[in-house]
């Protein structure tokens, strides 16, 4: 019986990285179908998580000020709860890509799972903005075995700055100062609008906000750019 438990957990674990650990790994370290820079020499300030009622109209409205247009991955339920911020995103100019229907991790999804997760986002966002969706970045970046496939339709956006701002220590302490040094021609900045996915301070894009206020006010001259422009 132990043997067997044995067994079987080694062959759960194979098949966990097979179909989701290796996969995210080629995929990320070989650059396979994704996009980490732009292709200009423009800046790219990417939003993922949202939308949230609290934090997303306050970004919006700073992105406004500084006459700054954006990218967003939105979850899928939130547009379905709060579509007027979507279609508010939309007339403002700014991009709006799959994050799927739920925060839920790639690698736990099975194919006709992930298949629906993409489905029912993309059909949320068309119904506020009556516009073919062209983006999409997997939460957390991950990715398994049929990732590519099923999302060929998209282009796949990554990143080439992460900050952790999700949790409210950075916003407190070193946010602003690595946003600072995000100034490289080309880069795609990842930033978060919503606290509430697994792993996140509910309270953290308040601080985010205040760091992207400084950066947008200190790089007045940088050209920022949506993705669809990139």
């Amino acid at each position: 019986m132990i043997k067997l438990v044995i067994i079987a957990f080694i062959l759960l674990l194979m098949l966990i990285l097979v179909y989701a650990v290796l996969p995210t790994v080629l995929i990320r370290i070989g650059n396979l179908g994704i996009s980490k820079r732009t292709r200009t020499e423009a800046i790219a300030i990417t939003f993922d998580d949202g939308p949230n009622p609290e934090y997303t109209p306050q970004l919006l409205d700073l992105l406004k000020k500084h006459d700054v247009k954006a990218s967003f991955f939105v979850v899928g339920a939130k547009v379905k709860k709060y579509p007027e911020i979507i279609k508010r995103m939309n007339e403002e100019g700014h991009t709006i890509g799959i994050h799927h229907y739920q925060h839920i991790s790639s690698w736990i999804l099975s194919p006709y799972q992930l298949k629906k997760q993409l489905q029912m986002t993309e059909l949320a966002i068309m119904e506020c903005t009556n516009e073919k969706v062209m983006f999409y970045r997997p939460p957390w970046g991950h990715f398994n075995l049929v990732s590519l496939l099923l999302s060929k339709r998209y282009k796949i956006v990554l990143w080439s700055h992460i900050f952790g701002d999700w949790k409210e220590a950075k916003g407190k302490h070193g946010l602003t100062e690595q946003l600072r040094l995000a100034t490289e021609p080309g880069s795609i900045l990842l930033l978060h609008d919503c606290g509430e996915t697994l792993g996140a301070d509910k309270s953290a894009p308040g601080y985010m906000l205040k760091s992207l206020e400084i950066y947008l006010q200190e790089n007045r001259g940088t050209k920022f750019i949506t993705l669809k422009d990139r």
